[in-house]
């Protein structure tokens, strides 16, 4: 199986030593996104929907550095610094999804103690490229 990595200045570039997507196999693994915007490496802190934007909007330009689409992605950990903000963010998230068609990746949401940079929404993914997209 190979593995390659996947890098796009659409998105923040990595702040630690991982990258932004590893895919292996049929399978394209995205690093947690927060809401850097990838122009300043500055946080979205508005609200917690406006960071929630930014997060998705990270991760779809990284999915598409990739190769993938949204409707690709078989699997999202969603991480919320206050459970309280479960409704807003999953809004956004159910919008932005509203193409699938009810086709929705799997997913877990948990409430972390601490996110990088304070962010207070971070979002990874996993989706199924296929071996020879």
């Amino acid at each position: 199986m190979s593995k390659t990595t996947v890098h796009t200045e659409q998105a923040p570039r990595a702040i630690g030593p991982y990258v932004q997507a590893t895919r292996a196999g049929g399978f394209l693994f995205a690093s947690g996104q927060i809401a850097l915007d990838p122009e300043t490496s500055d946080m979205v802190t508005s609200s917690v929907e406006a960071e929630t934007v930014r997060v998705l909007d990270n991760l779809v330009a990284v999915l598409d550095a990739g190769g993938a689409k949204l409707a690709d992605v078989v699997k999202t950990t969603i991480y919320l610094l206050d459970m309280n903000d479960f409704a807003a963010v999953n809004r956004i998230y159910g919008e932005r999804l509203a193409d699938l068609d009810g086709v929705y990746p799997a997913r877990a949401t948990v409430q972390v103690s601490a996110l990088p940079r304070g962010a207070r929404v971070e979002i990874d993914a996993i989706a199924y490229v296929g071996e020879h997209r």
